[in-house]
């Protein structure tokens, strides 16, 4: 709410920032419910209603004053798509809790596309360029960020990297590099990390197709035995 209330008044570096706010709390409110035993039916709906709001809504609305308002019905049918895409993922994961491979995630997680979108604005307006000035460039993420969500697209969900047991040491430096690298410049290093992440999903499909053709097409082996 104060992302899309900011965007309003024309103050999008606190817009983009408070979205990312947004991801830390995200990232941190199941395990502290798990700390201090206080799950609950009401704390799940909640989360849900939460993130619809905080990764879906809000990003949309944010690009669509930054840059996508000028574009008549083109800019709100991209901010449409983001936003309705970030509802059907966020039900598709919702109902697939107990089905679902833990490895990878189906689509773009919300949070991840909202950080593309969010950092898009958050680097362009720290380089003092206008929204109306990269119009379509805004238009493209926000709908390739909406798109990617409710794709079939896997992407490596990091869950496999249990923190309660001995963490491997090169974990623990990318770890470190990461939050040096993003105090140095943290629009840009957030914006570029996220964006990396979002295009290694049809990324690792396109290699696995690409794998699938060339095992296909070998000749079979002459071993004798």
């Amino acid at each position: 709410f104060y992302a899309i209330v900011q965007a309003m008044n024309g103050i999008f570096e606190h817009a983009a920032v408070a979205i990312f706010v947004a991801m830390v709390l995200d990232g941190i409110d199941g395990r502290v419910a798990r700390l201090t035993h206080t799950q609950s039916p009401f704390g799940a709906e909640f989360d849900s209603l939460s993130d619809m709001v905080s990764f879906g809504v809000a990003p949309a609305l944010v690009v669509y004053v930054w840059a996508l308002q000028g574009m008549g019905k083109l800019g709100w049918i991209a901010a449409f798509i983001f936003c309705v895409g970030a509802a059907l993922r966020l039900a598709r994961f919702n109902t697939k809790l107990d089905v679902a491979d833990k490895r990878y995630f189906q689509g773009l997680p919300s949070p991840s596309a909202a950080a593309v979108v969010a950092g898009l604005v958050w680097v362009l307006h720290d380089y003092g360029i206008a929204g109306k000035d990269v119009a379509w460039l805004a238009w493209g993420v926000t709908v390739f960020a909406g798109i990617t969500m409710v794709t079939n697209v896997r992407y490596y969900s990091f869950k496999e990297i249990d923190f309660k047991n001995k963490v491997p040491f090169m974990v623990l430096l990318l770890a470190v590099l990461i939050l040096v690298f993003a105090s140095l410049d943290p629009p840009k290093v957030l914006f570029l990390g996220f964006l990396t992440y979002a295009l290694s999903g049809p990324g690792f499909t396109v290699w696995r197709l690409r794998q699938h053709r060339r095992a296909k097409h070998e000749p079979p082996s002459d071993k004798a035995f």
